[in-house]
Formats: structure tokens, sequence, C-alpha cells
């Protein structure tokens, strides 16, 4: 794991709306940014991994991809863990690097949203037999269905949950990017604002936009030896556990509690050891459940725990210093890959504006489907 390091990163600012311009545009423009980031051009890339929604080229999209970007990779594969996409590339890209199949690795997700094309797709599978004909169909009711739980065996109440996105909107108010810079809230905001799926109020959920977002992963050798200072993957760790909710082993935790003992025993740390968090947000409860499972409070301390906390770059743990996805906007799965990017500028320390004094290592983790397919990375600013 300590053989890799990230060289180059780039993320489009979201947008709510991107007519005219398709998933391909897209991944070639976060790719390019990230090269240009590195130093690098498409010659010097001989790995890639893209997601799995490239509308334009539903078959054979790695290959059609690399003739989009003019790449002749070595080697190339596909992510499809939703949301946990972006970190999910990062140590298959690091183990793809060790095991000498290339050696400079280009990740990249991106989606175009026009909503006069909007793909639809028959499938089979335990949601349509088990949750579907009950009527749970849908992000909204799944995530709302986990809020429950959680508040019913917790006590967690929608004021506690509330503090996620007011406390991330202030760090997005230091983020010119942020689709909701310079639009502060309150708790009170939040509780007024409409009801999606009870427990969880609008401003709670995510905004869907367009966008993408790239990083670059190469050696550590030929990191020396370029314009950025490196930031290094110290561990890694992963979990799937389900795909329908009705399928889910609990709602209360997830697999990111194993995926992230993982990554801590690789990287030799805990929770007290990191100086940043950079967590997946698609819902206020996706981050209280998130600080659980990553040990940074007790399970079901979370509600008093977001209550005290300080989110900010100038508290001892900042999280989101960019806003997180409540607050930034949600690219698609391009939206978990900004969470990693917001960790390597904070950790080489290019993060203009909301720069944490002299981080050393981030926590950054990634959510697929309903708290199912998890990723957790430690990065840090050195291999040590």
């Amino acid at each position: 794991m300590r053989n890799a390091a990230i060289v180059g990163a780039f993320e489009l600012p979201p947008q709510r709306t991107t007519p005219g311009v398709t998933s391909l545009e897209m991944i070639a423009r976060a790719a390019k940014g990230a090269l240009v980031d590195a130093g690098l051009t498409p010659q010097d890339v001989d790995g890639l991994m893209i997601g799995p929604q490239v509308g334009e080229t539903p078959q054979h999209a790695p290959a059609a991809v690399s003739e989009y970007l003019g790449l002749q990779p070595d080697f190339a594969d596909i992510v499809d863990l939703g949301g946990a996409s972006g970190p999910g590339m990062l140590w298959r890209a690091a183990a793809a690097i060790s095991a000498g199949m290339c050696s400079t690795v280009l990740c990249v997700l991106g989606n175009a949203r026009d909503l006069e094309r909007v793909p639809r797709s028959p499938n089979r599978n335990p949601i349509r037999e088990f949750d579907v004909p009950y009527g749970a169909s849908g992000a909204n009711q799944a995530y709302a269905m986990v809020a429950q739980a959680h508040m019913a065996e917790f006590g967690t109440t929608s004021e506690q949950l509330a503090q996620v996105p007011v406390k991330q909107r202030r760090n997005a108010m230091l983020n010119p990017n942020a689709v909701f810079h310079g639009k502060e809230i309150t708790v009170d905001d939040v509780l007024k604002s409409p009801m999606v799926m009870s427990p969880l109020h609008l401003l709670e959920v995510v905004m869907p936009c367009g966008g993408g977002a790239a990083v670059v992963v190469t050696s550590p050798e030929r990191a020396a030896d370029l314009r950025r200072k490196p930031v290094y993957l110290l561990g890694a760790g992963e979990k799937v556990t389900h795909r329908a909710l009705s399928q889910a082993p609990g709602l209360t935790t997830s697999p990111l509690s194993q995926a992230v003992g993982r990554a801590y025993r690789m990287a030799s740390v805990s929770a007290s050891d990191l100086d940043l968090l950079s967590i997946y947000d698609c819902y206020s409860i996706v981050v209280a459940e998130t600080l659980e499972d990553a040990g940074v409070c007790a399970k079901g301390e979370a509600g008093p725990w977001l209550e005290e906390a300080d989110f900010s770059i100038s508290s001892t743990l900042p999280i989101n210093p960019h806003g997180g996805q409540l607050s930034t906007g949600q690219a698609d799965l391009a939206g978990g890959m900004g969470h990693l990017v917001e960790a390597v500028l904070q950790l080489r320390g290019d993060a203009e504006g909301r720069q944490i004094q002299d981080p050393e290592l981030a926590l950054v983790t990634g959510n697929g489907a309903t708290l199912s397919e998890e990723v957790a990375l430690v990065l840090g600013s050195s291999r040590a």
C-alpha cells in the first residue's frame, strides 16, 4: 500500500444540469484536469479505472473511454461500488501498480445531467422481489428507514441530525465551488424544509448535480520527480454485504465498520490519530452512522456527539471542509471521488481558503447503494 502515491487531483465544479454535454465529455474534462495538475500527459498513463455509468457506451466501456481520451493502457477496469467507486479505485490502482501491471493509473468518474435524457433500464433482483412490490423504492425511502431505526434504537433526534447539513454548510462558505456557497442555514431551516421521507427533510438530502473528479496514482519513486507533493495511501478496507435494504444484516451499523477496521490496521493507526475526516454524506444519517462505525464516537452516541462537535477547519477533527456533498452537490458517482480529492488537497496544503493547519492523516470513506458497498482509506502526507 505504501508503494502508491496520488500525484494529481482535479474536480469539476458541480452544476445543477449539463444540457448538451455527454458523460464522456465530463470524463475527459476531469481526466485532463488531473493530468495537468500532475504535470503528465495521456502518453504517461498506462492504467485506467472508470465507473459503470458511461451512458454513451453501455458495453466495452474501458476501451471506449481509452479511445476517447487517447490512451492505450496496459491495465483497465470498471469499479461498480456506487458512491464508494472513487475510493475503491484507489486501492485497486495501488494493487495494480504493486503487481507490475502498470505504473501510472488514471482513476476518473464523471456524469452528465440532462433532464431531457434520463435512461431507464429494467432489471430483476432482490430489490424487485422483496422491496419494490411493497412500496420500498428509491434512496430516500431506504435512508429514511435507516434514520428511523437509529432513532428508535438510540433516541437520536431530528434536531441532532440537522447539525450535519448546518455545520457542513458553514464549511461550504469557504468553498466557492460549492453549489450552496454563500447560503448559510440553521437547524430551524433544516427542520422547516419540506419533509422528503420521514424523518428526513429536504436539507438533509443530497442534491444531484453534473460534474466529474479524478486522481492520478503512481509509484513513490516516480512521485519524487513530479511537480506536486505526493499523498500516500497507507491503508484500505472494503466490504460489501447486500444491495436490497431487505437483505441488510442490520440498519444501525454498516459494512463500513469492517472496512475501517482493516484500513486502520493496515495503516497502524486509530481514530484518535486522524487529523481530517472526508466522509461520504449523501444523507445526514449516513454521517451519523459513519462517525460511529469509524470509531470517532461510540455506537448510538452520534446524536449527542453531533450537537457538541465542531466540523470547522480550526477544530481538532475537521469534517468535510469542502462542505461535503450535502453542500457542494453530488455529481453522481463523482461525488464520492470529491471526498478523495478534498483529502488530497488538504494533505498537500493546497486547499486554498479552507486549509487545515498541517494535517498528516485523513480518513476517506465511500458508500454505495444503502450502506451496502463500503470503502475506507487512510491517506497520509508522508509514508511513515
